[in-house]
């Protein structure tokens, strides 16, 4: 059985999906502080906390884990600046007491969701694996805590991890059952379809002046379920003897804050208002990843590459949201 911490979350649940489609047991742990139980539709489901660590150990006591996927992290960058204490207890803290009940079980086999926020401002682009990580906030800094700690585990003990890090995840579940619900949302592509859906009246655009190509901030998106795939290749080279190591997962194609604005408006066929803000402190011009490595190493090779497919299975499950929060 594979244990999925955060799994009724947006990543998580995804990739909950994936491993029941591939026949593999689940069983999602949650606290549901920012989870949704209705995203748990596979696997067995238990909430719980990782601060707790006795229910930690009851969880592992009652159940055969083999592996553990780790998602159970605070994620809002801005709100790391204001209130670091909130994320290096959640995020560093309670993944210790997480990984020493895995020591304890002796599970072996750990695959953990971090980020390219660990980088900080790029000095290359795209960036590898062995670019410097100067992480400029609280957030990417408790990633590269939990980055460290699993690098001198790995040394010490018999543990074997994969560290993720990802780009902008985003894009939706396919058959449109699971998809991207945050609160508060902070994401471009949801908060687009909401102008677009007339959740919101506009989006603001932070930054019209960057030195790129039509002057708007430029990123890399990959598709949630690409993404789901990716975990599942980690955990199966763990399995077959891999050395621990970090993947960097994104499309290595940049698209601008206009060109997303522009995509979501020709696939709903709705107008877009858009608003010009100043720039936010801290935010690069280009974030772009190479993910050769995961490619090479791990056989990946993500299906929904372009924008416009990750953004109509996006607009394909936020019709859905709108229909049943109207119904």
């Amino acid at each position: 059985m594979i244990l999925i911490v955060g799994g009724a979350g947006y990543i998580g649940s995804h990739i909950n999906k994936e491993l029941f489609k591939r026949g593999q047991k689940t069983l999602v742990l949650d606290n549901l502080i920012y989870g949704h139980k209705e995203a748990v539709k596979w696997g067995e489901f238990v909430e719980a906390d990782l601060n707790n660590e006795e229910e930690l150990r009851a969880v592992f006591t009652k159940y055969s884990i083999e592996a553990v996927m780790h998602f159970a992290a605070f994620a809002y960058v801005g709100e790391s600046v204001t209130d670091p204490k909130k994320y290096y207890q959640n995020n560093v803290a309670n993944t210790l007491n997480l990984l020493n009940i895995m020591l304890e079980f002796k599970v072996k086999n750990f695959i953990f969701s971090s980020t390219c926020a660990s980088y900080g401002n790029p000095i290359e682009i795209p960036i590898t694996e062995s670019h410097p990580q100067n992480p400029i906030n609280p957030y990417g800094q408790s990633k590269l805590m939990v980055e460290k700690i699993l690098s001198d585990y790995s040394h010490a003990y018999d543990f074997h991890y994969v560290a993720l890090r990802y780009f902008n995840a985003a894009g939706a579940d396919i058959e449109g059952e699971i998809g991207e619900d945050h609160d508060p949302e902070t994401h471009l592509i949801p908060l687009v379809l909401d102008a677009a859906i007339g959740k919101r009246e506009d989006i603001k655009i932070f930054g019209t002046d960057y030195e790129t190509k039509d002057g708007t901030a430029v990123r890399d998106y990959i598709h949630v379920t690409d993404l789901a795939d990716a975990h599942i290749l980690a955990l199966d080279y763990l399995k077959k003897g891999g050395n621990s190591t970090v993947f960097n997962l994104g499309n290595g194609e940049g698209y601008s804050v206009q060109e997303v604005i522009d995509c979501a408006s020709r696939i709903t066929q709705k107008e877009i208002k858009a608003i010009a803000e100043p720039r936010r402190e801290g935010d690069p011009a280009i974030l772009i990843g190479s993910a050769q490595k995961a490619k090479e190493v791990l056989g990946w090779n993500p299906q929904f590459p372009d924008l416009q497919s990750i953004i109509s299975t996006a607009w394909n499950w936020h019709q859905k949201q709108h229909a049943r929060s109207q119904s």
